[in-house]
C-alpha cells in the first residue's frame, strides 16, 4: 500500500509516527506525503487542548475528502479519549495510544477485505507494560528519538493526558542504553530521550532507580551522540541530578522545565506539585552547575480564577528566571477536565490580551538571550538547508543559520555574528577558536 501520515502534537506522537513508518517500510508498504494519493491515510491525532481536538477532526475530514477510496486510520490521543467522534467522521480504523503494531495488522486486514469499521479502544488506566516500538527519526533527521516512558499520574486539573496514556510504564535502562547504542551506530548525531513525564521515569520500577541514571547509562552507551532531555518536572532538578548530569560530556545544557504558571494561587489550582520558589531553585542550580544553558518552558495563561494581580505576577516571574525561550498557550476548556466546569472562566478576549502581553516578555527575554551569544562560538548540528543557509541548534538548543556546502548531519563550529527573528546569524570559520562542545561562552550576564 501507499500510505500517508500525519502526524499532531508532540514529540512522542512524532516518536510514535517514526515507528509506524519504520514498520511499515518493513512490511513492504510504500510512504508517501500526507494526504496523498495514497491506498491509506493514517492520522496521529492530538488531545492535549480543544484545538489540538479540533485539528485532530480537521485531519482527518482532509483525508477523507482528498483520498475518497483510501483506508482512514485514526489513532492517538483524541482518538483514545473520543472514539465515538473520531468514528463519527467517517474512519475505517479507530484506535488509542497503544498497540501500534496491531493498528497497523487491523489496517492491512481492512485493506485485504475485512469489514470494517473497525473501533478497538482500551482502558489506558490498565496498562501496565511498557510496549516496545524501534527508536529512530524521521526521515531524512539528523536527531533520532528514543522514547523510553508513557503515562503520566500527575492528573493536573486541565490536562487531558493522564487519561489518554494511563499509569507510568518505563522502558529498562539496559534496553535504552542498547537502542542509543544502536541509533549512534546507525549515523545519528544526536538522541532525544522523550516520552510523556520522563521525570517519572523508573517510577514503576520500585528500586530507586531515576532518570539521571537512565541519562547516565544512554550517554555511555553512545559516547558519539550528543543527548537532549524532553520535558522536565521541576522537582527532577536537584544538586545531586545536577552534579552528575554536568559530568556528561555528551549531554546537552538545555533543560525544558515545565513552569505554566509563576503565580502560587494557579499553581495550586492547577495541581502541579512544586510552588514558584521550588521552581526557580531548579533554575538556579542549573545556572549553577552548567555555564549558560538554555532554559525553556511552557505558560498557561488565563487559567480560570487567574486575577490580573496574579498574571502581573507570572510575568514578573518570567522576568526573574530570565528563560531562553517560552512557548505561551491561552488555556483551552478541555471536557473530561475539573477544570473545565470551573465557574471562574477568564473571558477568550482576556486570554488573548494576556497571551500577547506574555509574548512580549518572553521575546524580550528570547532576544537578549541570542544577543549574548554575538562573538561566540558555538558547536553547531546542521540538519537542512533552506534558501541558500543552512539550518542547525547549539547543543543549547539555539537555533543557527550559516552558509556552506554539504553541511547535513555534520556538527560544526560557527562564529555567531547576529541574532534576528528568534535565531542565530554565524559563519563557518576555517579556523575557528575551541568552543565547547556542550555551549560554549562565558558566564552569562543575567
Amino acid at each position: 500500500m501507499k500510505v500517508a501520515i500525519c502526524t499532531l502534537g508532540c514529540k512522542v506522537n512524532q516518536y510514535e509516527t517514526q515507528a509506524l513508518e519504520a514498520e511499515l517500510i518493513r512490511r513492504g508498504h510504500t510512504l508517501v506525503p500526507f494526504p496523498g494519493p495514497a491506498d491509506a491515510c493514517i492520522v496521529n491525532t492530538c488531545a492535549v487542548t480543544a484545538v489540538s481536538g479540533k485539528k485532530s477532526r480537521q485531519a482527518v475530514r482532509r483525508a477523507k475528502k482528498e483520498n475518497p477510496a483510501a483506508l482512514v486510520g485514526v489513532c492517538g490521543c483524541y482518538a483514545q479519549t473520543s472514539p465515538e467522534p473520531a468514528a463519527a467522521l467517517g474512519a475505517d480504523l479507530v484506535m488509542g495510544t497503544a498497540g501500534r503494531l496491531a493498528f497497523l495488522d487491523r489496517l492491512e486486514e481492512l485493506a485485504a477485505g475485512r469489514p470494517g469499521p473497525i473501533t478497538e479502544v482500551d482502558n489506558p488506566m490498565r496498562r501496565r507494560s511498557f510496549e516496545r516500538l524501534p527508536a529512530g527519526g524521521l526521515e531524512g533527521r539528523t536527531r533520532a528519538m528514543l522514547k523510553v516512558e508513557d503515562g503520566c499520574v500527575n492528573f493536573c486539573t486541565y490536562c487531558i493526558i493522564p487519561y489518554a496514556r494511563g499509569p507510568v510504564r518505563s522502558l529498562p535502562p539496559a534496553e535504552a542504553a542498547r537502542e542509543a547504542a544502536r541509533l549512534a551506530g546507525e549515523g545519528y548525531r544526536e538522541l532525544v530521550l522523550t516520552g510523556i513525564e520522563i521525570s517519572s521515569w523508573g517510577a514503576d520500577f520500585r528500586d530507586g532507580t531515576g532518570l539521571i541514571d537512565l541519562t547516565e547509562a544512554v550517554c555511555a552507551a553512545a559516547p558519539g551522540c550528543r543527548v537532549r532531555l524532553g520535558s522536565l518536572e521541576p522537582r527532577t532538578v536537584t544538586e545531586d541530578f545536577c552534579r552528575r548530569a554536568a559530568a556528561l560530556d555528551s549531554l546537552c545544557p538545555h533543560f525544558h522545565l515545565s513552569l505554566q504558571s509563576g503565580c502560587d494561587a494557579t499553581l495550586k489550582r492547577m495541581g502541579r506539585k512544586y510552588d514558584s520558589e521550588r521552581y526557580y531553585q531548579s533554575v538556579k542550580l542549573l545556572r549553577d552547575h552548567f555555564c549558560c544553558p538554555g532554559i525553556t518552558t511552557d505558560l498557561i495563561v488565563g487559567f480560570p480564577g487567574e486575577t490580573e494581580a496574579e498574571f502581573e505576577e507570572t510575568l514578573d516571574f518570567l522576568r526573574r528566571c530570565a528563560f531562553s525561550a517560552v512557548h505561551i498557550f491561552p488555556y483551552s476548556r478541555r471536557a473530561g477536565t475539573p477544570a473545565a466546569d470551573w465557574p471562574d472562566q477568564v473571558p477568550n478576549a482576556v486570554k488573548e490580551d494576556r497571551a500577547r502581553r506574555a509574548a512580549a516578555v518572553a521575546e524580550a527575554l528570547s532576544r537578549r538571550w541570542l544577543e549574548r551569544w554575538i562573538g561566540e562560538t558555538l558547536p553547531v548540528l546542521f540538519e537542512e538547508e533552506r534558501n541558500g543557509l543552512w539550518r542547525g541548534h547549539a547543543p543549547n538548543y539555539t537555533e543557527v543559520w550559516a552558509a556552506g556546502d554539504g553541511l547535513h548531519n555534520q556538527v560544526r563550529e560557527v562564529r555567531i555574528t547576529s541574532a534576528a527573528s528568534g535565531s542565530l546569524r554565524g559563519i563557518l570559520p576555517e579556523k575557528a577558536p575551541p568552543a565547547s562542545g556542550r555551549g560554549g561562552g562565558g558566564a552569562p550576564d543575567f
